[in-house]
């Protein structure tokens, strides 16, 4: 196997979800799988993770097919924008569709009913995201129409938050939270069912990984963390009411290690050169893997438990770290994440967010389950 590879902890993310569970409780807990797993490998967190889950959240119909392909059983909702040319896969692996538009709902009923197939469908209301559904002041058509689809099953209703983990608009003159306001709205959608005397759909649902910390009165039937079930909180300030811990270790091996001479420079560009003789050692892993270019200079590994930074450009498929005057040599063990290295560190010295960080962990680098 390759030196430089992912271990992931099963066990943790098992741990992760109990603990979600128990706080949310008697909520369901949607698990999201998306985005390769948030970058530790869907090949072996999902079949894994499945059977304690509740329910399964993908981004696009083709993750929904690859975990039915592997086996999996638990309901799927597919998250994000569908067209409609592609709603025949939703009958054929039985996946739920999020239905963010009329005309999405009209032709999974015309296809529903041609097929003489029923379809599970959760309604997607936009209360402020912006991205996809139908805006809380345009919902009653959609209700009005999904309420007459009678091949359809209604099973669920649900809007996502841009702003779960910022705790207060007061410098806006809104005396509530961003969530909070989102809420409000989605409660506005949900009394349209009322005012036409139909039953809301049995599975309500809004809270992400920053609601599930912050906003109970958000949980409705089932939650939906994301990041916080890998172990990672979706903000550095965030209360943390929840006890997550992070599954994912990324490790490699030194490939080489000499004495380089003041003057030389290192790597591409010559941006980093030593003052007075010190060992470089090169790690085989670049930013074909994910560990990105951006972090040249600033990123730190940890070899033999001691901290060190690397030095030069990061390459495409290595690169260098300055050990200074200890006696590191090829072979040796790094850590890249994990080991006192966070992903908020890796953030930080990228200029983005953890979820890129975990997500942009190349396929090419091996995942292996513990």
């Amino acid at each position: 196997m390759r030196p430089t590879y992912l271990e992931v902890n099963l066990a943790r993310l098992k741990q992760n979800l109990e603990n979600i569970r128990n706080h949310v409780r008697p909520a369901k807990v949607l698990v999201v799988l998306k985005a390769n797993a948030y970058g530790h490998g869907v090949d072996g967190v999902a079949p894994f993770i499945a059977p304690f889950a509740d329910y399964i959240g993908v981004a696009i119909v083709e993750e929904g097919v690859y975990l039915r392909k592997l086996g999996i059983t638990t309901p799927i909702l597919v998250m994000g924008g569908t067209l409609s040319e592609q709603l025949p896969d939703f009958f054929e692996y039985d996946l739920t569709l999020a239905a963010s538009s009329l005309d999405l709902l009209t032709a999974a009923e015309q296809l529903a009913e041609s097929t003489r197939k029923r379809l599970k469908v959760h309604l997607k209301i936009d209360t402020g995201m912006e991205r996809i559904g139908v805006r809380e002041y345009e919902a009653e058509p959609l209700i009005s129409k999904s309420i007459s689809c009678s091949h359809l099953e209604m099973e669920g209703i649900f809007t996502h938050f841009a702003n779960s983990e910022v705790t207060s608009l007061r410098e806006t003159g809104i005396p509530m939270t961003p969530a909070s306001l989102q809420l409000e709205r989605f409660e506005e959608v949900l009394s349209i069912y009322e005012r036409l005397n139909e039953p809301t759909p049995g599975i309500r649902h809004t809270a992400n990984s920053g609601a599930t910390l912050l906003l109970p009165q958000s949980y409705y039937e089932m939650v939906r963390p994301g990041v916080l079930f890998y172990g990672v909180y979706p903000a550095r300030n965030i209360e943390r009411t929840i006890d997550v811990k992070p599954a994912l270790t990324w490790r490699s091996k030194v490939a080489y290690s000499k004495i380089t001479q003041p003057g030389r420079g290192v790597s591409y560009g010559s941006l980093w050169q030593a003052e007075s003789p010190a060992r470089i050692v090169t790690i085989p892993c670049g930013y074909a893997d994910g560990y990105f270019r951006r972090m040249t200079n600033q990123a730190r590994v940890v070899i033999n438990g001691k901290s060190y930074p690397q030095v030069g450009r990061i390459c495409m498929d290595q690169f260098m770290v300055n050990a200074g005057g200890d006696e590191v040599k090829a072979g040796d063990e790094v850590t890249l994440l994990g080991d006192g290295i966070s992903a908020e560190d890796l953030a930080d010295w990228t200029g983005t967010n953890e979820y890129e960080v975990m997500t942009n962990i190349s396929a090419r680098v091996p995942r292996v389950y513990v």
